[in-house]
Formats: structure tokens, sequence, C-alpha cells
């Protein structure tokens, strides 16, 4: 699927040539935001794999594709020397209602205690997503990974590469109910 650079979101007023979805939730939120510059994202490629739901539970085995923009493949040079990525996605496909909640359930199960949404990993109000998963390899301007969490057609905002010193806190702590 051919990327179109000129497509843009805004944090606000309508988008040309977005999806209305999202520019449904954008006037959505754009009332409840302070005041503040709009900020535009242009995605760098796309999600392509066999996964269509964003509901999916376990994804550690799911292979994908990030596909960028072809002239980014000299932007990709010494990434191959790394086991891990950090992909950032763009979340256009889930429901508006999930983006709009505030609080919930971690994984929708009631024995968890309530959360709000910025305590947990799931849909929120800016639909970012920040994925680490493994880089099995990278042919031209395309990786190819497994664990990430997106579904086919996805929006890819960013590619980072994982450094376990940067990236991982060993001082960090979590609630009881997130340690498995």
């Amino acid at each position: 699927m051919p990327l179109q650079s000129q497509t843009r979101y805004r944090c606000a007023g309508p988008v040309p040539g977005a999806a209305p979805r999202i520019q449904t939730n954008v006037r959505a939120l754009a009332p409840r935001i302070a005041v503040m510059d709009p900020i535009t994202i242009v995605p760098i490629g796309r999600v392509v794999c066999d996964e269509r739901d964003p509901a999916r539970v376990d994804w550690s085995r799911v292979r994908s594709e990030v596909r960028l923009d072809a002239d980014l493949e000299g932007a990709l040079l010494g990434l191959a020397d790394y086991s891990h990525v950090i992909v950032v996605g763009w979340l256009d496909q889930y429901p508006e209602a999930l983006r709009a909640r505030r609080q919930a359930y971690p994984s929708g199960d009631d024995r968890y205690p309530l959360q709000g949404a910025l305590a947990l990993r799931g849909a929120r109000p800016n639909p970012i997503a920040v994925t680490v998963c493994k880089l099995r390899g990278i042919d031209g301007a395309t990786l190819r990974v497994e664990g990430l969490d997106l579904v086919d057609g996805t929006p890819i905002l960013d590619v980072k590469p994982y450094i376990a010193h940067y990236d991982a806190e060993p001082k960090a702590s979590i609630p009881r109910w997130a340690r498995g």
C-alpha cells in the first residue's frame, strides 16, 4: 500500500484527506483540550500483517512488516545491529468509545481494580501506541518484526532502537495487580 505523505493528523480542527473517524475524534477532543498550538504528525510508514482485530490479547508471535517510506531506507543504517526496536504507531482503528473513556478495568477484567485511562496500556485520548518488538530483519525500507501489537494498515510514526540501559528502569515498580 503506497503511503500518502501529505496525510496529516492534527489535534485541532478537521484535516483534509484524513480518515473520517480521526476527524470525528479530533472534533470530540478539541473542546476538552486546553488552548494549544496544533501538532502535525506525518506517518512514516504502515504496518502490513494478517491481523485485523485490535482486541487480540496475545501478540507475542504475530509477525508483521513495518513498511516505511522508501526515502527512509538510509535512516535505517545500523538498526539491524539491534535485536529489538520500539515502534510508535497511531491507533486509527480503535473505536471512538475506547478513546473517550477515562477509566477502565485492566484487560476488561473487573477482578482488577478500576484504573484511569492514563494508568493503563490500552486505548487513550491520543491513540498513540508504543511497542517494543523483536527485529527479525530489514529489507530495504521494510522492517520484519515479531510481537508488534498493531493491526494491518496502522500508520507508523517512528521507529527507535531498543537500548536496555536507556529504556529499562531497574528500580521501576508496578502495582501488584500488574505483576501477572
